[in-house]
C-alpha cells in the first residue's frame, strides 16, 4: 500500500466557508482534481446551488467557488488506503489547520463533507480551537453515499442561505 498525500487548498484571502472532504479519491489523485470522479456530486451540488452549470474545465470551477468565496481542502494530509472507501484509510495523519487559520483569519464557516472528515478533524483537531467558527457535518457527495441527489442538495442548500456564510 503507498502513502497518499492529498492536495493544497483551493483558497484565497477572500475565502469565507471552507469545505472539508476527508482524502482525495483514486480518480481525484489519477488528475489531481479535487472531486474528479465523474459520479461524485460535489460540483454538481455547488454549481446548483448557484444557479448555474457545472464548468466541464477544472480551472475554471476552482476560479468559480473561489468567485464565491469558497474553500476546498480535505482534512487528511496524508494516510494509506486502498481504493476510494474512507473505511479503508489507515494511519491518517491530518492537514496543517492552525497554518491555515492563521494565514485565513477571515473563514468563517466549515463544512464538512460527509462524516469520516468530521469525525478526523473531531478526532485530531476539536472545535474548540479556533473562536468564532461554525462547523456543519453534511452528507458525503460521494456516490458511496446512497441519499439520492435531491436529498443531499436539500441538505447543502441550508448552509449557503447565510449571507457572507
Amino acid at each position: 500500500m503507498n502513502l497518499l498525500t492529498s492536495f493544497q487548498p483551493i483558497i484565497d484571502e477572500h475565502s469565507r466557508l471552507l469545505i472539508l472532504g476527508s482524502m482525495p479519491g483514486v480518480e481525484s489523485l489519477r488528475l489531481q482534481q479535487y472531486y474528479a470522479n465523474p459520479r461524485n456530486q460535489f460540483w454538481k451540488i455547488l454549481y446548483t446551488l448557484f444557479n448555474s452549470e457545472p464548468n466541464p474545465d477544472y480551472e475554471e470551477r476552482v476560479s468559480f467557488v473561489k468567485s464565491k468565496k469558497i474553500a476546498v481542502w480535505d482534512v487528511i494530509g496524508s494516510c494509506y488506503r486502498e481504493g476510494s472507501l474512507d473505511s479503508n484509510i489507515r494511519e491518517e495523519k491530518v492537514n496543517n489547520f492552525s497554518a491555515l487559520f492563521k494565514t485565513y483569519p477571515d473563514l468563517k464557516t466549515i463544512l464538512f463533507n460527509g462524516g469520516k472528515a468530521y469525525e478526523t478533524y473531531k478526532k485530531w483537531i476539536g472545535f474548540g480551537t479556533i473562536p468564532n467558527l461554525t462547523f456543519h457535518k453534511l452528507t458525503s457527495s460521494s456516490p458511496a453515499n446512497t441519499k439520492r441527489y435531491e436529498e443531499k442538495l436539500r441538505e447543502w442548500s441550508a448552509h449557503f442561505k447565510i449571507p457572507d456564510y
